[in-house]
C-alpha cells in the first residue's frame, strides 16, 4: 500500500503537491479513477479517487474518511540526545515512529557529541516512517533543547531518566509504566548523563530506571524504551 502525506488537506477536493504528484503519476503509474490513501498526520485516514492525474498537480476527491485512525490510549514522549553519527539518530526516529511515539525532543547534554541537528531532514525521516508503518499520526519533533531548560519545562505525568550508573537505585521501566499513562523518558548521549544531570532530574521528580542488563547504544535505548511502553499498552488491549 502506498500512502500520501497531505498535512493541509481540508474539504473533499485536494491537490497533491508536486513531489507527491510526480511520485503518484510518474513513478507509481496511478491513473484517473484510481483510489489513493492519504493521511494528514493528525489521525485522519482518507480514501480518495484521482480526478485529474496531472504529474505536477494531481487532484483527488475524498470518498471516505476515518477519524482518529488507530489512536493510542497512551502518550509517549522520548527526550534523547542526538548521536554523533547522524544515521544512528535517524534510525531511532524511524523505528520509534514505526513502533508508535507521540513526541520527540532532541536533548543537548553535558556529554553530547552532536550539538546541532537538521530538523527538516529529520522530519522527512519521520514522515517516511509514518507512511511506511501505515500510521495516521505524525510524531511531534521539537527543537534541540538544553537539558536543564527541558527539565524546568517538563510536566508529564510519569517521568523517567534512563542511565547506566549501577551504583544508583534503579528499577526496570517495564515494572513502572501503567497502561494508559502519559510517559516521558530521558535517554542520554553516548557518554551517558552526567552525575549532576541525574541528580537534577531526580530533584525534578524523574524516577531513575534501567532498560535491562545490557549496555545499550543511545539510539537502541531510545527504541527499547519506546517498545517497552508500547508492549505494556498492547498487552492491556489484549
Amino acid at each position: 500500500m502506498n500512502i500520501f502525506y497531505t498535512p493541509d488537506i481540508s474539504g473533499n477536493i485536494y491537490t497533491l503537491n508536486e513531489t507527491e504528484s510526480k511520485h503518484c503519476i510518474r513513478v507509481l503509474r496511478y491513473k484517473q479513477g484510481d483510489v489513493l490513501t492519504l493521511v494528514d498526520g493528525k489521525g485522519n485516514w482518507y480514501e480518495a479517487q484521482i480526478t485529474d492525474p496531472s504529474p505536477k498537480h494531481c487532484q483527488v476527491e475524498v470518498i471516505e474518511v476515518k477519524h482518529d485512525f488507530q489512536k493510542r490510549n497512551f502518550y509517549l514522549h522520548v527526550a534523547i540526545a542526538p548521536t554523533k553519527n547522524n544515521d544512528r539518530f535517524e534510525w531511532f526516529l524511524e523505528k520509534a515512529t514505526e513502533f508508535g511515539i507521540d513526541e520527540i525532543t532532541p536533548l543537548l547534554c553535558e556529554h553530547s557529541e552532536r550539538k546541532q541537528i537538521k530538523p527538516e531532514r529529520l522530519e522527512k525521516v519521520i514522515v517516511a516512517a509514518m507512511k511506511q508503518s501505515l500510521k495516521a499520526y505524525l510524531p511531534r519533533l521539537n527543537n534541540l533543547t538544553n537539558f536543564e531548560t527541558f527539565l524546568n519545562e517538563a510536566n508529564m505525568g510519569s517521568k523517567f531518566i534512563a542511565h547506566c550508573d549501577d551504583h544508583a537505585p534503579r528499577k526496570h521501566l517495564f515494572n513502572l509504566v501503567k497502561p494508559g499513562d502519559k510517559v516521558l523518558v530521558l535517554i542520554g548521549p553516548e557518554g551517558d548523563f552526567s552525575a549532576s544531570e541525574i541528580e537534577q532530574a531526580a530533584q525534578q521528580g524523574f524516577e531513575q530506571i534501567t532498560l535491562g542488563n545490557s549496555r545499550l547504544r543511545t539510539e537502541t535505548a531510545g527504541v527499547a524504551a519506546t517498545q517497552i511502553v508500547n508492549l505494556i499498552n498492547d498487552n492491556d488491549d489484549a
